[in-house]
């Protein structure tokens, strides 16, 4: 059997981020790609699970074949079986990057799971995973913070909104999106690197996976970088005179009172 993880690969969040000239995106020539910090939990849930069901990990990317090879390298340094990348634009969205994932998860077979992030730090979309469950139609639970594995099902713990939890079951294969706090991902090994190196990587394209037509559902358009913040003002005086200076600058300055 084999445990799947879908990763993506996004900008460092060190990175200084350029818009292109057109505002059409961002410009990708100087930026740090790394692998996205939620899916490094599902490798390591992945990782986990392989100690009780010996399923084979297998790691996956779609996105643009020259780059995305790096992350998926180093989940094998940490310890994946195997990686295979669908050779795809960046210019892909959701929708087309799950139906990518999920054709490829098809074509390998055997599945026992499937894991991802809750999100992708760069575009936020949170979709991936309930639409990789969608196209495979097998359950799914997303910002997943507990997972307890038993043969033929996985309870679960999520978070939701205002600090509480909730708990489902369910049966196999499924996927489950990785929150930050189901575990701590291990570091890559030097001897775990250089193994990674020479591991063949499975390639495929979208034609390979019967899907011909990659023009996306939706398109992003003028891009701005945010407003610059204003520098950070320092009261000076009693604590009573700080006291009247803050409700002053609160009420007519920042007009949140």
């Amino acid at each position: 059997m084999k445990t799947f993880v879908c990763i993506k690969q996004v900008p460092d969040t060190e990175t200084k981020i350029q818009i292109k000239g057109d505002k059409s995106g961002i410009e990708e020539g100087s930026i740090k790609w790394v692998m996205n910090p939620y899916d490094e939990f599902a490798v390591e849930e992945a990782l986990k699970l392989k100690t009780t069901t010996s399923d084979t990990v297998v790691v996956l990317s779609a996105g643009p074949k020259s780059r995305v090879v790096d992350s998926l390298r180093t989940a094998l340094a940490m310890g994946a079986d195997e990686a295979v990348v669908i050779d795809a634009p960046e210019t892909i969205d959701c929708y087309l990057a799950a139906k990518l994932l999920a054709e490829t998860i098809k074509k390998e077979g055997d599945v026992r799971m499937v894991f991802t992030g809750k999100l992708a730090i760069d575009g936020n979309g949170s979709s991936v995973g309930q639409m990789v469950a969608e196209f495979l139609e097998v359950p799914h639970a997303g910002v997943v913070s507990k997972l307890d594995f038993t043969e033929g099902q996985v309870v679960v713990e999520r978070d939701v909104e205002g600090g509480a939890k909730e708990v489902f079951q369910l049966k196999t294969p499924c996927v489950i999106s990785a929150n930050k706090g189901l575990n701590t991902p291990r570091y890559a090994s030097l001897p775990g690197i250089m193994k990674a190196k020479k591991k063949p990587l499975k390639e495929l394209t979208a034609a390979d996976l019967g899907l011909n037509d990659l023009m996306p559902k939706m398109k992003f358009k003028n891009f701005e970088l945010p407003p610059e913040k204003p520098p950070v003002k320092m009261i000076e005086g009693s604590p009573q005179e700080q006291a009247h200076k803050l409700v002053d600058l609160l009420m007519n300055e920042a007009k949140v009172l």
